[in-house]
């Protein structure tokens, strides 16, 4: 809501790289209907690539982890789950199939927002319902002394703050204030300010944040996990928010790094998908392809834990078989033994 009150007062101007960021997003905007048309099959293949990682990773970034070995059926299969961990990061596999298959008819709304939580916190305990004690956000140090962070808006302000922040979204959509792309890092950035639930509020926001994607018309994230990149670059999201946030209830914030942070990482993804579209090969070979196009994108060194993390769903045997093929070819070259062994690029 603060975020967008200042919006509402119209900006004389906006910093020359944010002028950069979302001219080249236009851009990539501009070549996403000819690369969408190209070729279904990798688009498949990218889909449900994109749907693992962004599952594992949005839920990682929090602290919720399961075993490499359970990924495809946690988030594939029907199958009993073993804990609360793999249950939400189910719960978020459906909250991506209900953005993925229903964006065009799913109203930004407190309803949808609330939904989205439900299912994001596997429908159980407070899933669905706004916070009913203060959560401050607390910053803990190794020696145990801990700080506030940043100071959440009040339980008895919460509802209110996010229903105008919702309302002033809309309104800046049709009154032109301000680029839709700045006004998706505003809602992003008044959102986590708000920070309406008890638990799950960052994972919510990453959805919304897909979801407000796909009705402005980019549709990246569809086919490369956002959440992934945001993962690969956590420290500076953490970064970026709180110096977006310092100032925020006084309505003076800094929204430019928040802002320049996020639409960053939509380049990244661009970037990633036009390299993938033309690299990923035929549904037969798409795990190998994908390894392939993996250790491609790294600009340094890597290891084996670090390639299945990045390819989840893709068995060990494979990337090992990648790995082998690749070394042989004189491609990569190993510098020790073990999964932590490092890899090195070669030429």
């Amino acid at each position: 809501m603060k975020t967008f009150e200042q919006l509402q007062q119209k900006l004389s101007s906006i910093p020359a790289t944010t002028a950069w960021y979302l001219a080249d997003l236009g851009e990539a905007k501009g070549k996403q209907e000819l690369f969408t048309k190209q070729s279904p099959q990798k688009l498949k293949v990218l889909k449900e690539h994109a749907l693992i990682e962004s599952a594992v990773s949005s839920n990682r970034i929090e602290g919720i982890e399961i075993n490499e070995s359970r990924i495809a059926t946690v988030i594939f299969g029907q199958s009993l789950l073993q804990d609360r961990d793999e249950e939400e990061i189910r719960g978020y596999r459906d909250a991506l199939k209900l953005i993925h298959d229903k964006s065009n008819k799913l109203p930004l709304t407190e309803k949808t927002i609330k939904e989205i939580h439900y299912l994001t916190r596997a429908k159980v305990g407070d899933a669905g319902e706004y916070k009913e004690r203060e959560s401050n956000i607390i910053e803990k140090y190794p020696d145990g002394r801990q700080r506030i962070r940043f100071q959440t808006v009040s339980v008895a302000d919460t509802a209110n703050y996010l229903s105008k922040t919702i309302e002033l979204w809309h309104q800046s959509l049709k009154e032109h204030w301000v680029h839709p792309l700045i006004a998706l890092a505003a809602f992003n950035l008044d959102f986590l300010c708000i920070h309406p639930f008890r638990d799950g509020n960052g994972r919510v926001s990453r959805l919304l944040l897909l979801l407000q994607c796909y009705q402005l018309g980019y549709e990246v994230g569809r086919y490369i996990s956002i959440e992934r990149l945001i993962e690969q670059n956590k420290e500076r999201y953490y970064e970026t928010l709180y110096l977006s946030s310092q100032s925020w209830h006084e309505g003076k914030a800094d929204i430019w790094p928040f802002t320049n942070y996020l639409l960053y990482i939509l380049k990244l993804a661009y970037q990633e998908f036009e390299k993938r579209i033309n690299q990923t090969s035929s549904p037969k070979g798409s795990k190998r392809s994908l390894v392939e196009s993996t250790i491609e994108s790294y600009s340094d060194n890597f290891t084996l834990v670090e390639l299945e993390r990045a390819c989840p769903g893709v068995s060990r045997d494979m990337i090992r078989t990648v790995l082998k093929s690749l070394r042989k070819a004189g491609k990569i070259e190993c510098l020790g033994l073990g999964p932590n062994a490092t890899w090195q690029k070669r030429g």
